[in-house]
């Protein structure tokens, strides 16, 4: 979630000088935290300001736990050359990428934009982090200087968590013919695998002509499908519609291109088709999810057999710790398990086309979540928005959809549930939950597990209640609601933190340590996610606390966030384990939002193998966060992979380490328990790359069996090498042995 609720300020500085070109990029700044109205002004001297990058939170960047007003500054020269190579000759494009949390944007001192509000407007603070900022400006306003040195200040207020200019290189655009069209496309039906709307807008109110361009290419055979060259004329303020038919379920790369009559220039769209290479499901019943269950003795129990296949089923589980018991028609374990100790269980799965066996672990002991977590949490498409009604839905959803069926298990509410104390001080939901303990219970009766959101600070990211000197109360009060997993996110502790003036290892951890302390009070198993954004290198410290942490900021479902993130977690390879996992955040597949308009992911379908496979690699814990509602074929192949989970839900736990950085090419290594080892092969590149995979790069000498892990299939004669085709930020991942 946005953990936070955010006030900045900011102010940039570069000195660009440009060719004739109508775009300009500004990757630094000049950055001060404070606030001074004076710092708008062209003529204010910034010289002793720090230097930034405009693309990262000034967390990273020696700011850490910083909220509250800072500026950046940014001065640039605008040459008239740029002018007389724009056929409109109307406006100016300031992008400023996303700001965390609310900014005003000045040009030579005159104000030029707004997103959100500041603690000192009439509405108060409202964070607005997620919306990309583009103001506009006329060419002929006079704080534009042709042939002069401009400066672009730019103030922040961030509330809390990550603050100031982030997710992607703030530019200067002038808009052309080309600038008024917009290239979209949509599957006719959602995800349809084999027809496409291409989408042509004319955003201007003058008639744009060209030449289309399009191509559509099956990758995976190597053959032209089709080829499209015509003109076009499309009215103002118009779309032109073109449909693009293809074979179903194979990699299809539409290619569209637009040149604009006037001015030659182009503007280019390249799409990749939504392909599934998970195998259909066997209508044989198949033992999935962990294999390996941690418990502690005496305290309640919940573990559902997953398995795949034609139901109904009936189930068998021999061997089970004395305490527990089977119901053999939904296959949910439940009880006390009385003594410690390593229980061997032997699971059956029995339906009309025939039986499956398997071997589960359960450990009754000190340590629990063995594996992984598995589930959905509510954040990502419903955000605020999140009621009672949906909650259960997507848990029903789960059964239906048979997500249970592969090991995901966890449905987490996360913020917006609160709403005040009572007389004594407990914690009171909102008029959206009427009856927590109600949800518990329902989501328990589909053996599903519960997971629940707060903050150590007295409020929440969103401004919602927190936990702060009422965290015995709110544990005792997620046990009686039967909670079993808590997300407890660091958001307006900062204000106590900063309070207290100490920076220390231990002051990072007092707040968890505290929770941690009143969790193992309670009769009750309660997964612990530190939700702490890899503050004071939290992987360092976080075992001795929880279950899992967060090592970075919130992911979008962009490209550059998943993979900055993604790709960026090898240095903690060593802290995972058993019982204790880094945590990269939530899935962005399907369709996500944010509790405002619903949208599919905006990673491509080659995007999404990829970060399927890389959290997969990375053992990080697995929370889906679309709406289970609108979960379609694609995205539910990429979450009910068997062979995919298996890898992320290995018993003996290690994360994978990157082993070879050669250009765009990464690939991670993963030992496994078997002794075989999980090998993703990266692309991060712009463009589709052949590879030569040499084995003995891995430490083998020798191969004996190579597989196809998203395909499920081994690959035949195999030497020393094999040739790879990796689609752009795409991946081949394969289990070696």
């Amino acid at each position: 979630m946005k953990n936070k609720v955010l006030l900045f300020v900011s102010c940039l500085f570069i000195m660009t000088h440009l060719s004739a070109q109508l775009h300009l990029s500004f990757p630094e700044a000049r950055f001060k935290t404070g606030d001074n109205i004076s710092w708008k002004e062209r003529t204010f001297d910034d010289n002793d300001w720090k230097q930034v990058k405009t693309s990262i939170p000034w967390e990273r960047q020696g700011y850490m736990n910083y909220d509250g007003y800072a500026w950046y500054r940014i001065h640039f020269f605008l040459p008239k050359t740029m002018l007389d190579k724009s056929y409109l000759k109307e406006k100016l494009n300031f992008y400023v990428a996303k700001i965390d949390d609310a900014d005003e944007v000045y040009l030579n001192g005159k104000l030029i934009g707004k997103t959100g509000t500041f603690p000192s407007d009439p509405e108060g603070f409202v964070s607005r982090w997620e919306i990309p900022r583009n103001y506009i400006v006329n060419l002929d306003d006079p704080a534009v200087l042709w042939d002069e040195e401009n400066v672009l200040a730019i103030r922040v207020y961030d509330g809390e968590s990550s603050g100031g200019i982030y997710a992607d290189i703030p530019t200067l655009q002038i808009y052309d013919l080309i600038d008024g069209l917009d290239i979209d496309y949509t599957a006719l039906n959602d995800y349809n695998e084999s027809e496409y709307h291409i989408y042509l807008r004319n955003k201007l109110s003058q008639t744009q002509s060209g030449k289309l361009q399009i191509t559509v290419e099956d990758t995976q055979e190597g053959k032209m499908l089709q080829t499209i060259t015509e003109k076009i004329e499309i009215a103002p303020l118009k779309v032109l519609d073109k449909k693009i038919a293809f074979p179903g379920n194979t990699r299809i790369k539409i290619n569209v291109t637009y040149i604009d009559d006037k001015t030659s220039k182009f503007k280019n769209k390249e799409i990749i088709s939504y392909y599934i290479l998970t195998p259909p499901v066997s209508d044989f019943p198949k033992i999935n999810g962990p294999k390996v269950y941690g418990a502690r003795p005496g305290h309640p129990f919940l573990f559902t057999i997953a398995a795949s296949g034609i139901y109904p089923m009936t189930f068998e589980a021999q061997g089970l710790p004395k305490g527990l018991k089977l119901d053999r028609k939904t296959g949910i374990i439940t009880g006390k398990p009385e003594k410690e100790g390593d229980y061997k269980v032997i699971l059956t799965a029995k339906n009309e086309k025939g039986a499956a066996r398997g071997e589960l672990l359960i450990r009754i002991g000190d340590k629990i979540a063995l594996t992984p977590p598995m589930g959905w949490n509510s954040w990502n498409c419903w955000g605020l928005k999140v009621d009672q009604e949906k909650m259960l839905q997507s848990a029903h959803i789960f059964k239906e959809k048979g997500l249970m069926h592969y090991g995901w298990s966890y449905i987490n509410l996360d913020g917006g549930w609160q709403d005040t104390r009572d007389s004594k001080g407990s914690m009171l939901p909102n008029k959206k939950f009427p009856d927590m303990k109600a949800l518990g219970d329902s989501i328990h009766a589909l053996g599903l597990k519960f997971g629940i959101y707060t903050s150590p600070g007295p409020r929440d990211c969103a401004g919602y209640l927190g936990s702060y000197q009422h965290e015995k109360q709110d544990v005792e009060i997620f046990a009686k609601w039967g909670v079993d997993y808590l997300k407890y996110d660091w958001c307006y502790y900062s204000e106590v933190f900063d309070r207290e003036k100490d920076t220390s290892t231990s002051a990072y951890m007092k707040p968890y340590l505290l929770m941690q302390k009143h969790l193992r009070e309670l009769d009750r198993d309660i997964v612990y996610s530190l939700c702490q954004y890899g503050f004071d290198d939290v992987w360092r410290w976080g075992a001795a606390i929880g279950n899992s942490w967060r090592t970075t900021w919130d992911i979008t479902d962009t490209w550059e966030s998943m993979s900055d993130i993604g790709f960026n977690q090898y240095p903690y390879y060593s802290y995972a384990g058993p019982g204790h996992w880094n945590d990269p955040d939530m899935l962005i597949v399907g369709k996500v939002g944010w509790g405002e308009e619903l949208r599919n992911s905006r990673l491509t379908p080659d995007e999404q193998y990829t970060h399927i496979t890389l959290w997969s690699l990375l053992a990080s814990p697995l929370l889906i966060g679309c709406d289970l509602s609108q979960l379609e074929p694609f995205t539910l192949s990429l979450l009910t992979n068997t062979e995919v989970l298996d890898v992320n839900q290995d018993p003996l736990g290690k994360q994978a380490q990157r082993l070879i950085k050669d250009k765009n090419i990464q690939i991670w290594v993963k030992e496994l328990e078997d002794g075989s080892k999980a090998v993703g092969i990266f692309n991060l590149g712009n463009v589709d790359e052949v590879y030569d995979l040499l084995f003995s790069s891995l430490g083998y000498p020798v191969v004996n069996e190579v597989r196809d892990v998203w395909r499920q299939t081994d690959i035949p004669n195999i030497t020393s090498s094999m040739r790879l085709n990796l689609p752009s930020h795409g991946v081949s991942f394969l289990r070696i042995r």
